[in-house]
């Protein structure tokens, strides 16, 4: 059986790879241009492409640190248990979220 936290990790760190490569990807392209991105009408789309990268792999990163976070509750024993109001998290909501930290009474 495929430990959830393992396997939620192993994605976010398989994106922030992925998302690192396209963010080299849209730097090199935007080197490789004479496109001026103050004046180009193009210029825009690189700069907006550049920054919707670095918000993915901002997003990616915080959901590789709540995992990982997670992972020190199941070590100190608290994994499950909400932070909120220290009632267990139900087994659906770890599932969907593995690295929750709350249950869903006070997620809302």
């Amino acid at each position: 059986m495929t430990d959830p936290l393992e396997a939620e990790r192993a994605a976010a760190e398989a994106q922030i790879a992925a998302l690192t490569r396209e963010f080299d990807a849209v730097v090199a392209a935007s080197r490789a241009s004479n496109a001026d991105d103050e004046h180009d009408p193009e210029g825009a789309t690189i700069a907006f492409e550049r920054q919707q990268v670095v918000a993915l792999l901002e997003a990616t990163r915080r959901r590789l640190a709540d995992v990982e976070a997670a992972q020190d509750r199941r070590r100190a024993g608290s994994y499950g248990i909400c932070e909120s109001c220290g009632r267990p998290i139900a087994a659906e909501r770890l599932a969907v979220r593995p690295a929750a930290r709350t249950c869903i009474d006070c997620a809302r």
